[in-house]
């Protein structure tokens, strides 16, 4: 039996650079992982391939689960691949901008790689990631980086200072193309019309000022267009911002999870809960560790 934490992605800060004949977006960001948020993620080998799901948003999963998508592709890769039941404890909000299924798909990925350390060194492992999908690639490194393309591009970024945080979803119904909405409403410009230049790496952010001030220079390009097809988001950053010791508010990805900066999270996020009791809130922390 392997277990793996499927962390939740929090997008620090997220540039939209143009959209790409393909559909797809170029973007710059800045991603990072909440140490305690998390689904689990299982595999056991001696049991036939399959997935279950339990936990509080298991019943939330609907279509098709990304996670049989990579047990098929990893089938694919390579015959000889042990592979197993899958099963998933679904902590984190679907459809949330904080890439659950994303990190699910990567927490997948990694256990396989680790049942099969004498074939993992013929899987093109990031090259999977990225064909499931723009997160992944991400979730599959698992640490702090500078995101670039269409999410395929890694840099590590860091060392950066681990910040207290407080994840916030307001848990209101989003539409099933929420991400597509949010897009089609950003309209980007046409690459072939405005050339992608190359996103630099932010600057030395050593110290929690520093970063902060980057968040907030920075912002999330994603915020007014997702705003629109989720009003409720609007609301959700004021409560946070208006929440004694807040530092920092921001939209994770297309949403509606946001994120506040806090010096003491737990307290924070108590309150928080005690005035929302509805919302799914949780306090953690965004740091440079694998786990």
């Amino acid at each position: 039996m392997i277990a793996n934490r499927a962390r939740a992605k929090i997008n620090l800060t997220l540039e939209v650079l143009g959209r790409r004949a393909d559909g797809y977006h170029e973007i710059a960001s800045l991603i990072t992982f909440a140490d305690d948020a998390y689904d689990i993620v299982r595999l056991d080998v001696g049991k036939p391939v399959g997935v279950t799901v339990s936990g509080p948003f298991a019943s939330a999963i609907v279509g098709e689960n990304i996670v049989r998508r990579a047990l098929q592709l990893l089938a694919d890769a390579e015959p000889r691949l042990k592979l197993g039941a899958i099963d998933i404890e679904k902590h984190l909000p679907v459809a949330a901008g904080i890439g659950g299924g994303s990190a699910d798909a990567a927490a997948v990925l990694r256990a396989v790689q680790q049942a099969n350390p004498e074939l993992a060194a013929g899987i093109e492992w990031t090259s999977l990631a990225a064909s499931l999908g723009a997160d992944v690639s991400v979730c599959f490194t698992n640490q702090t980086c500078w995101v670039t393309g269409v999410g395929e591009k890694l840099a590590p970024a860091g060392p950066l200072p681990s910040l207290g945080g407080v994840l916030v979803n307001p848990m209101v119904d989003v539409p099933s193309d929420k991400t597509s909405q949010v897009f089609q409403r950003l309209q980007a410009p046409s690459i072939k019309q405005a050339p992608v230049r190359a996103a630099p790496p932010p600057e030395a952010l050593h110290r929690t000022a520093q970063l902060i001030e980057f968040m907030r220079r920075s912002g999330n390009q994603l915020l007014a267009p997702a705003t629109a097809v989720i009003p409720q988001i609007e609301e959700t950053l004021s409560i946070i911002r208006e929440a004694p010791g807040c530092r920092f508010a921001g939209l994770s990805g297309a949403g509606p999870t946001c994120f506040g900066v806090f010096d003491a999270p737990d307290s924070a996020a108590t309150a928080l809960q005690r005035e929302h009791p509805g919302y799914w809130i949780k306090p953690t922390r965004f740091g440079n560790s694998s786990s």
